[in-house]
């Protein structure tokens, strides 16, 4: 399996699409919108990676951050599901506003990725509502139609490597301040586990 790649962007194609060269070889991978709004041509870009095989094709997905594949993750866990229908989805938002309308029981906004109806989003609130923590904010989730991007969170990209499950991870993180530099947050919310 294909982790993560580290290389420059060589093309910009499609709605999401990117090409990747590392050391003179071409990843062709999709992208969530966000993800593929915030990078130039030229730059170099360090994406986690899920990689799909099937009996014939085998395609990438990449992510700015690791809690946004972990997202991903989830959502094809779900009957119904597949990578093109979650990519979908992650493009609504960040990954954050994604989880947080999950987390919200937001079918309104999920249903409104390309291909994702009415009962496809309702399953995906109901499968993973209690999967991606409690929510960051209240309220419907809005769908940011400017092509400017937070950050992700790094504490939380963190915790995750260390192996906390989604959920976990951001309870933990839940009461520690977000003004504190990454690796005071990551020691508070260990100690707050």
């Amino acid at each position: 399996m294909i982790a993560h790649i580290k290389g420059k962007v060589e093309e910009k194609f499609g709605l999401n699409g990117l090409i990747i060269d590392v050391n003179g070889v071409g990843y062709e991978m999709l992208v969530p919108a966000p993800d593929f709004e915030s990078v130039n041509l030229g730059e170099g870009k360090k994406f986690f990676t899920y990689h799909q095989v099937r009996e014939n094709a085998e395609e990438l997905y990449g992510f700015s951050s690791l809690t946004a594949k972990k997202i991903f993750e989830l959502l094809i866990s779900v009957q119904g599901v597949g990578p093109k229908a979650g990519i979908a989805i992650m493009s609504l938002a960040e990954a954050e506003e994604v989880r947080n309308a999950i987390a919200n029981a937001d079918a309104v906004f999920i249903s409104k990725a390309a291909g994702v109806g009415k009962k496809s989003a309702e399953r995906v609130i109901v499968d993973l509502k209690d999967k991606v923590g409690i929510p960051s904010r209240y309220g419907a989730t809005e769908i940011k139609t400017n092509s400017v991007t937070t950050e992700p969170d790094e504490a939380l990209d963190a915790l995750i490597a260390l192996g906390f499950p989604l959920k976990e991870a951001t309870a933990a993180l839940e009461k520690v301040d977000n003004n504190l530099p990454v690796e005071d947050r990551i020691r508070a919310a260990l100690k707050n586990r």
